[in-house]
Parts: C-alpha cells; structure tokens; sequence
C-alpha cells in the first residue's frame, strides 16, 4: 500500500525548528518524537485528496523531547526546541533531502539575519529591563517590614511566654491551675490583646493584604470576653473557663505569628505552614466555645450585680440588664465564627493552591 506524505516546509532559527504541514480538516492527529525522531500521521485533506498521510524526519542534531502544535483548517504548525542554540546545515541527518520537504519561505532567515533577529530580540528584553528598573519601588519597604516582624515577634513571644507557663503549671499542679490563671497570666494577655487592635489597622492602612471585617470580628470578640466579662467581674476571673479560653487562644497564636514573621523575610518552613493552616480547624471553635461558657456563666452575675446596667423609668421597670446585651453577642459570637471560619477556610485553600501553580 502506497504510504501518503503531505507537503512539508521548514524554516529554523537558533534554538527552535518550524515545520509547516500543508494539511487542512485533520483528524486523528498523532505527532511523537522519540530517538531524535519526529513521526507524523493524520487523516486530512492534502495533495492526494482526503487521506491518511504520514511521514518522519530524523533531524540534523540533538533536539529536545518537547512539541509545540497547533492545528488551523488549512495548516498544522510545529515548533520543535534545539537541544543548543545553534544554526544547523539542514534539517535531516540524510543529505538527501525528502522530495516532500521544502523551505519555508515564509519563515525563512539565513545565518546572518537570524542573529540579526535574536540580536534585536535581546536589545528589546534589555530594554524592558531598563524600563522595570527605572519604575520606583515603595521607598518604605523595608521598614512596613521591619514594623510587621516586630509586631509579629512581640506577639509570638508574649503568647508563647503564656502558653508556657499554663502548660508548666498543668503538669505540675493538674486541675489547681485551672482557678488562678486569670491572676498568672491576665497582665501579659492584656498586652497581647491590646496590640491585637493593630491587626485591625494593619489592613486599613495596606500594610497588609488580610482582611478587615475578619481581623476586627476576632479581635472585637476576644476583648470582650477579656476585657468585660473577665476583666470586670471578680466572679468569673476564679472560674475554670478562664483556663480553656487563654490556652486555646495561645495555642492558636504560638504557631499563628511565626509563620507571618517567617512571611514577611520571604520564608516559608512546611511544618509550620501546615500547622497554621491546619490546628485552627479544631482549636478555633473550640475557643469559640469555650469564650461562649464563660458569656453563659457571667449572666447571672451581671444580673446580680447590675453591672453596665441601664436604668428604665418606673412605669418600664427598675434597669436593663447588660446580660441581655451579652445575650445577643453571644448570636454574633456564632455568626462571626461562621464568617471567619470561611475565611480562614478560604485562605488555606488558596494558599496551598498558590504552592502548586494554580492561583496567580
């Protein structure tokens, strides 16, 4: 059976091969390279009518196992990459060429007006290169930097100093420890916290890409429960909620603020990464949890007191309780762990996604 070869033309340059395949309608397209080896079938219209067509080339030299290929109904356009930049005599190792096989006038440069070319192309990338270099960098860098690895250090080491010392403390006292964290440990989350509210600022001033509503619903949440329910009654600072709430929120942290200081020098260690972006799946409503114990366990004691309570005239009754304020809190509680945790969620798979080239 008489074996059917389209119309070839080829042109080169320095480091690629161009063939062009006179083969319009193809079907069935199969192109493979192997032992330095193009071998070409198609089903297609071309000089002998529609047809199966086939044919091979063992090129001149060394080429890399890589094929670019694009088929358009009149033509199937190759590019195939020189193992080196290099201009070839000709492209087949025979010296004869194939009656099927011509120039590519079209794409056609001899020697000369190929390095003319490459020439040119390198003068325009240096060019662009001039350009980006001459576009003026945020002069204050460094120092948002700088300002970020601070915080971030600051914070680290005031949460890790708790986590710490609850955690000596538990193994040393077991369940004693539970009632006198508030006294231990509350000067120093006081410091954290009240730095926290730059977390919220961060975002407004562009120092970084997080979130505002998220870092705010967070850090809103936390100091109402140390600030207010903690803080101001004397009841709840005995109370064994005191213990879950502060470790959970350390534990969170130890990992949490390493891994952005880490960020902001453009360094990344795995085990930390995974653990950022992994703990918070548990501990966060865990804390959610245990910060809503404690609002449940200071009702009462707002009722009592008759702390932050608002007086009423006589005809509405004697005041209204702020229980029924930390009532609806406790709603928003709920909601802002709905809101934050897709975030997180969200920020956790895009990360990732970024890591394996998907997200650009």
């Amino acid at each position: 059976m008489q074996i059917l070869t389209p119309h070839v033309y080829w042109a080169q340059r320095h480091g690629e091969i161009y063939l062009r395949v006179e083969l319009s309608d193809t079907k069935n397209l199969e192109i493979n390279l192997q032992d330095n080896t193009i071998q070409f079938k198609a089903q297609g219209h071309g000089a002998k009518g529609d047809n199966e067509y086939k044919f091979s080339l063992e090129f001149f030299e060394t080429i890399r196992p890589e094929i670019e290929h694009k088929s358009t109904h009149h033509q199937v356009d190759i590019k195939i990459k020189k193992q080196e930049e290099r201009w070839w005599d000709r492209l087949t190792l025979q010296e004869k060429k194939p009656l099927f096989l011509a120039p590519d006038f079209n794409r056609w440069l001899d020697e000369s007006d190929a390095e003319m070319e490459l020439q040119a192309k390198e003068e325009e990338q240096i060019k662009k290169i001039n350009v980006e270099s001459r576009i003026q960098k945020d002069p204050h860098l460094s120092l948002k930097k700088g300002y970020l690895f601070m915080y971030n250090l600051v914070q680290f080491l005031g949460f890790s100093w708790i986590f710490v010392l609850m955690t000596v403390r538990l193994f040393i006292l077991g369940q004693d420890s539970f009632y006198d964290t508030f006294h231990i440990a509350a000067d120093v989350m006081y410091f954290c916290q009240m730095m926290a509210v730059l977390e919220v600022i961060n975002p407004l001033l562009g120092l970084v890409k997080t979130g505002f509503f998220p870092a705010m619903i967070q850090v809103a949440g936390r100091n109402v429960i140390l600030f207010v329910v903690f803080g101001c009654l004397d009841e709840m600072q005995t109370k064994s909620v005191v213990f879950f709430v502060f470790y959970l929120w350390s534990t969170i942290e130890v990992f949490r603020y390493p891994f952005y200081m880490l960020a902001c020098i453009g360094m990344e260690w795995k085990l930390l990464t995974w653990l950022r972006y992994s703990l918070w799946i548990l501990l966060y409503p865990l804390g959610v949890v245990a910060e809503a114990v404690a609002v449940i366990q200071s009702l009462s004691i707002f009722d009592a007191t008759q702390l932050f309570s608002l007086p009423l005239p006589a005809l509405l009754g004697h005041y209204l309780s702020f229980s029924y304020t930390l009532q609806l809190y406790l709603i928003l509680l709920f909601l802002g762990l709905f809101i934050n945790f897709q975030y997180l969620y969200k920020q956790r798979r895009r990360h990732y996604q970024f890591r394996k080239g998907k997200v650009h």
